[in-house]
């Protein structure tokens, strides 16, 4: 059954104009008149959406005079015959839509078949096969347990049987369920976070007396990552009745971790050409930073996912391609971190970290500048060399914060443009960039601005089939034409329609040495989210030299456009990833919202977002320029 919230914003979907408040910035939908066809754009028919009770629809009708129902209830259709639509998810695995589109005497109709994903009959013993969580290949050390959860019906007995012939039980697990991904980041309604426990979801630990289902030595580095072993099976018993589901798992127990190199596995590179990016967890975000030629061990793996062992606390998870297992060491003793020297240069300075080896790093932003801690070392520097000249680098100290650990403190005398670093031989060579020189009067000229149009390959599509590749090219031919007018030099990703890998588009900011990249991206919502109550302007950023630069920007987007105003956010996303440069990426307008989409079909919407875009990026430059002026004896580049 669906909630009365979802009821309420139904009602205001189907049957409610938009707010004026949300049509001011736009330009007006024109009218099209035409024979009446039913168009769903979305979702396919057939095609299955992970929706709660409720998720929308849109599509067109052909004429902008026509009335729409879905199932009976009255859908707002634009001028252009564009429609979208809140509709509520009946509990099952697969509905149709009634959609009946009139316009004078015509009329049209559309039956449209929509699967649930995911969606299980709760009825009897039931599991649910989705939620089976780890599925796959696993190796883990003897002794480390194996966190088991799977979704259940309520107050069954739920039991694992192994291969081996043991037994683990689930117990019924008191805290409330996850809330799905796609509403933490996009639902601002607060009310939709909360999940009251229902009492489905079960937990339960695999441990070495449970019995493993098979045994090795080491973590298997060349074994397939879908297993073909027989594993265990889930029974789960209510009452008279009994389901049982095989459940694709093989855990391998590891006597020991395995020596291993980082390769070159160039779809993980990150902050260099020779350096690796590690992830906290299989799926978590990127936050270590590993040089190829790092030899550590390795210790777990979960499917195409490596764990690395950097330190007694610190682990890694890096891809199964960039890992190459290696003889053991003869060496077994730490690197060792010589003394330190710094070179002040025209863009900032250069610092040079003397290893015996390439170790592990991570890199934490602090206020006024970075703090770079290096796992596996210890230091046998003497001193610190900070080089002739001005310095654009406050202070350099170093710590040996634990046997096999040292960090380095590293402040700046005036803001932080971008930072970082490469491997040379076994030394590490880090860049510090310093605020470019801005000519308050004319900031953008000179600059050197690499503008990314988000897509291909993917990207949303809207009711009339404008889809994100073709609406942000457009909008970012705008923002170079309006950039070189006013003295920037643009380096554009892409000038077609061709596709250009997620990963080269940064590669070229850096090889170029952008000033600033700027990712231009339209919107869409995972399934289960409502846009007429989530849809607006959003700027997302990674590191903190961004954070200004997204704030203006934003300003300018909503009073340019009028959407409503989704504010700036940290995303791990790889247009803004890179360390050297601020770099945002704007998400200004909703492709499914009929006058969002149209806008961007138009010159004038396409000018409007493209001058908030560059008048952002003014005001920021600007900014710079004048703090620039207040920091003594750091000259700009």
């Amino acid at each position: 059954m669906r909630s009365q919230l979802s009821g309420l914003l139904l009602a205001a979907a189907l049957g409610g104009a938009l707010p004026a408040a949300a049509q001011r910035g736009l330009p007006p939908v024109p009218a099209v008149h035409g024979p009446l066809a039913i168009t769903v754009r979305y979702p396919e028919s057939g095609a299955a959406i992970a929706a709660g009770d409720s998720t929308f629809v849109y599509g067109t009708v052909g004429d902008g005079r026509a009335r729409l129902t879905i199932d009976g209830q009255t859908v707002r259709v634009a001028a252009n015959g564009a429609w979208l639509a809140w509709i509520a998810v009946p509990p099952d695995s697969a509905f149709a839509l009634h959609l009946i589109a009139s316009q004078g005497t015509d009329t049209a109709r559309a039956d449209w078949v929509v699967v649930r994903a995911g969606w299980v009959p709760e009825r009897g013993a039931w599991i649910d096969r989705a939620s089976l969580s780890p599925v796959g290949a696993v190796w883990l050390p003897a002794g480390e347990p194996l966190p088991l959860t799977v979704r259940a019906a309520p107050g069954a007995s739920v039991r694992l049987l192994l291969p081996g012939g043991g037994v683990v039980l689930f117990a019924a697990d008191s805290i409330a369920p996850p809330v799905a991904d796609g509403i933490r980041e996009f639902d601002r309604d607060t009310r939709n976070l909360v999940r009251p426990a229902r009492g489905d979801r079960y937990v339960a630990v695999l441990r070495d007396h449970a019995g493993a289902t098979s045994d090795a030595c080491c973590v298997a580095l060349d074994a397939p990552a879908v297993s073909t072993v027989a594993g265990p099976v889930l029974v789960v018993a209510l009452g008279a009745d009994t389901t049982r589901l095989p459940w694709n798992l093989v855990l391998n127990r590891t006597e020991h971790p395995v020596a291993v190199r980082l390769g070159d596995d160039p779809l993980q590179r990150g902050g260099g050409d020779d350096i690796i990016t590690g992830r906290g967890a299989p799926t978590g975000t990127y936050t270590w930073f590993l040089p190829r030629g790092t030899r550590t061990e390795a210790d777990a793996r979960t499917n195409d996912q490596v764990r690395l062992r950097l330190a007694a606390d610190a682990i890694a998870w890096v891809p199964l391609a960039a890992v190459q297992r290696v003889a053991a060491p003869d060496d077994a003793r730490l690197a060792v971190m010589s003394s330190l020297t710094l070179t002040p240069d025209s863009s900032g300075a250069r610092l040079r970290v003397p290893l015996t080896r390439p170790v592990p790093l991570n890199v934490s932003e602090v206020d006024g500048g970075l703090d770079i801690t290096f796992f596996g070392v210890t230091s046998d520097a003497n001193w610190t060399r900070y080089g002739a000249g001005r310095q654009f680098v406050k202070s350099l100290t170093w710590t040996q914060t634990s046997s096999d650990r040292i960090t380095l403190a590293v402040r700046f005398a005036g803001a932080l443009w971008g930072w970082r670093y490469r491997v040379d031989g076994t030394d590490l060579v880090f860049e510090f960039r310093q605020p470019p020189r801005i000519d308050p009067v004319r900031p953008l000229a000179g600059r050197l601005i690499v503008v990314d149009a988000g897509h291909p390959p993917g990207g949303a599509c809207g009711p009339t089939h404008l889809c994100e590749p073709e609406a942000n090219l457009a909008v970012a031919e705008r923002v170079r034409d309006r950039l070189v007018a006013l003295g920037a030099r643009v380096v554009m990703t892409r000038h077609d329609s061709n596709g250009v890998a997620l990963g080269a588009r940064p590669a070229l900011a850096d090889s170029v040495g952008a000033d600033l990249l700027i990712s231009i991206h339209n919107n869409g919502l995972p399934d289960g989210v409502n846009p007429f109550t989530n849809a607006g302007s959003s700027t997302f950023f990674n590191h903190e030299q961004g954070l200004p630069l997204a704030r203006m920007v934003q300003a300018r987007l909503i009073a340019a456009l009028g959407r409503r105003d989704l504010g700036v956010a940290r995303g791990d996303l790889a247009l803004v990833r890179p360390t050297w440069y601020p770099s945002i990426m704007t998400e200004a307008l909703f492709m499914m919202v009929p006058e969002e989409e149209n806008a961007l079909r138009t010159p004038q919407g396409q000018a409007a977002y493209a001058s908030a875009i560059v008048l952002g990026i003014t005001d920021f430059l600007r900014a710079a320029a004048q703090s620039a002026r207040g920091t003594a004896g750091v000259p700009g580049p």
